[in-house]
């Protein structure tokens, strides 16, 4: 919309008044202030109690790579040759059971992905690769 300012002259005034804007943006985030604890859609359930004991998640194993390349799973060292067997065994002990991979970042890459085959290979599916964050 443009309008003359003064009535000698011509020019158009082709400033945008933001009032209206700004009035319109306040009455959004008051709508929106309003509406948002509305939005959680949590329904609360009062459980039941029962006798039956709750099965803990097991503990993760946690397999290591050191920068020599050694093996170790949970603090015990294994030797290459019988990573595999060992792999396997694990598995078949605890099917469900988490295995956390920590590598050291001086080791070759190589070494890391013949773990992680081997994990593969022994049927491991949960499986975590652990780092540290940058600081």
């Amino acid at each position: 919309m443009a309008f003359s300012t003064q009535s000698d002259n011509d020019d158009v005034v082709s400033e945008i008044n933001i009032t209206p804007l700004v009035d319109v943006m306040l009455v959004l985030l008051v709508a929106f202030i309003v509406t948002a604890p509305l939005l959680n859609n949590a329904i609360r359930v009062n459980l039941p109690k029962t006798d039956a004991a709750a099965s803990a998640p097991e503990r993760p194993v946690t397999v290591s790579v050191d920068k020599d390349g050694g093996i170790f799973i949970d603090k015990r060292r294994i030797a290459r040759e019988q990573s595999n067997a060992e792999f396997a065994r694990l598995h078949a002990q605890h099917p469900e059971a988490l295995v956390t991979l920590q590598g050291d970042e001086g080791t070759p890459y190589g070494n890391v992905a013949q773990v992680l085959a081997g994990l593969q290979r022994a049927g491991v599916t949960k499986l975590a690769v652990l780092t540290q964050p940058v600081q």
